[in-house]
């Protein structure tokens, strides 16, 4: 119970802290700064997981595609 006090309290010390940092000039620059990095790095991830996810969708598409052809094979015998 003890370290969730601590944990809760350090939070919100550090949403005043931030409010009061970006107050100031460099402040609004800093959190501009890791605002522009943080969309960045979110926008890379996602178009890394989306031209994954092409890559497997094709994948399945082929081995679909074989499988039917080896299902039809069989019926013709």
């Amino acid at each position: 119970m003890k370290n969730l006090l601590v944990l809760v309290t350090g939070i919100a010390v550090g949403f005043v802290v931030a409010h009061k940092v970006n107050k100031t000039q460099r402040g609004r620059e800093f959190f501009a700064e890791v605002d522009a990095r943080m969309r960045e790095f979110t926008d890379t991830v996602a178009e890394a997981y989306r031209e994954r996810e092409a890559e497997l969708r094709s994948t399945i598409d082929s081995l679909v595609e074989d499988a039917e052809a080896a299902i039809d094979d069989l019926n013709k015998r």
